[in-house]
């Protein structure tokens, strides 16, 4: 994989990312690769948002619940019909698979990462 080009850190800034905990996790069989519909709350500012998610190598029940960082604020995108609100972050593996970051402590939905 090649490394992306620099760029300053008000790039890198105006990206909101929050700490968010999985409510509701669903198949979501029209997605063209394997994916979950996940409802992740990010606290009372932010509120409960949706995302399409390849994170198929987990089963349901360990999302549920689970702490999750998301990127909030890069505009929807539509996948199969479905209005995704933003970006679940985790590593790519070479296989294809997601393993989503992992937030250290219990901390509040809607926290900041700085």
């Amino acid at each position: 994989m090649t490394l992306k080009p620099e760029i300053d850190a008000a790039t890198f800034y105006s990206v909101d990312m929050r700490v968010g905990r999985v409510t509701d996790v669903q198949p979501f069989p029209e997605a063209r690769n394997p994916s979950y519909r996940l409802t992740v709350d990010f606290g009372p500012e932010v509120g409960t948002l949706m995302t399409a998610a390849q994170v198929t190598n987990y089963a349901p029940e360990e999302l549920l619940g689970r702490q999750v960082v998301g990127a909030i604020n890069l505009g929807r995108k539509r996948i199969a019909g479905f209005a995704s609100e933003f970006l679940v972050l985790g590593a790519m593996l070479p296989d294809g698979t997601v393993q989503l970051l992992d937030v250290d402590a219990e901390v509040e939905p809607g926290t900041p990462i700085g």
